[in-house]
């Protein structure tokens, strides 16, 4: 099943701390999965904060986004879930879930 759920900008007090939050380009501890979603969401929306993280124990079908980007100003929340869509919907069909 494919769940979305898009978060907005979380204070550095409220985010988890096993998420790694990368503002520049991903550092080379990032899966592959990982990488290759925040390198297209880095190109495509040039986020402030930009958080990836395979939740999936490692396996690469479950993965957490928290972006946020001026590029979602003003626009409703389901329209921000399609625009992340679009971006991945290649790493979507091979993953079993995406968390935004």
């Amino acid at each position: 099943m494919f769940a979305v759920a898009l978060a907005r900008r979380i204070g550095a007090s409220r985010a988890p701390r096993l998420i790694r939050t990368y503002t520049a380009a991903p550092p080379s501890g990032l899966s592959e999965g990982e990488r290759t979603i925040y390198q297209k969401l880095t190109e495509k929306f040039s986020p402030a904060e930009l958080q990836v993280q395979d939740v999936s124990g490692g396996c690469g079908t479950f993965y957490q986004i928290i972006i946020a980007s001026k590029a979602f100003s003003g626009v409703a929340t389901v329209k921000q879930h399609r625009m992340v869509n679009e971006v991945l919907k290649q790493e979507i069909e091979g993953i079993h879930g995406l968390q935004e």
